[in-house]
């Protein structure tokens, strides 16, 4: 992805990363993004699952979800970020403390998916997204379910990821200093499952 004015990483320039490969696999392992945009002045950002097929993002809400109505509707641009945490980076002074952790920040419109059959393929990769395999396992959405359901995307070419790792960057006059230094790793894990109290199979 060539980058371009909006997507090119200024601040640690070094960190940036253009490529498709790395753009796609921090979104299919993050969990959440975030959807910012404006109208009439006024900023939004509000958080929401999402899938990636290909080259496009899908996210999905009620038919009457404000955010995605007003989006889809009114052509106003977004800018889709999502974050991975993978550790806390602890420097002898409190200045060079940081975060080690994978981004992605994406920009474009949402278009609404109105063919019935994209929409339910959609609908499957978010659900297979939260958990692999799921949507085989569960009853499809009905006609009423589909049409309380708004499902937009976004073509994934206005991207660029910024990742962050290794150690703390730690001044020279700072290195004698008898404070721990180093980095606490992070990761998000499943704990066992627990059945619902409807569950009667």
């Amino acid at each position: 992805m060539p980058p371009t004015a909006r997507t090119t990483v200024r601040r640690h320039a070094e960190r940036a990363r253009y490529d498709t490969e790395t753009v796609h696999a921090i979104l299919d392992e993050a969990l959440v993004c975030h959807i910012g945009f404006a109208i009439d002045g006024r900023p939004w950002v509000f958080p929401t699952t999402f899938a990636r097929i290909d080259d496009r993002l899908y996210i999905h809400g009620a038919a009457g979800n404000f955010g995605l109505k007003t989006l889809a509707g009114s052509g106003a641009e977004a800018c889709v970020t999502v974050t991975l945490l993978d550790g806390l980076v602890l420097a002898k002074s409190a200045f060079h403390h940081s975060m080690n952790y994978r981004s992605v920040m994406l920009f474009g419109r949402v278009t609404a998916v109105t063919d019935e059959a994209e929409k339910r393929q959609a609908l499957d990769a978010i659900v297979d997204h939260m958990v692999p395999g799921r949507s085989a396992d569960t009853r499809p959405p009905t006609a009423q379910e589909l049409r309380a359901t708004l499902v937009v995307r976004l073509d994934i070419a206005e991207a660029s990821a910024k990742v962050r790792e290794g150690d703390p960057i730690e001044d020279p006059a700072d290195l004698d200093l008898p404070h721990w230094t180093g980095v606490i790793p992070i990761r998000l894990s499943r704990d066992e499952a627990r059945p619902a109290g409807t569950l009667h199979v």
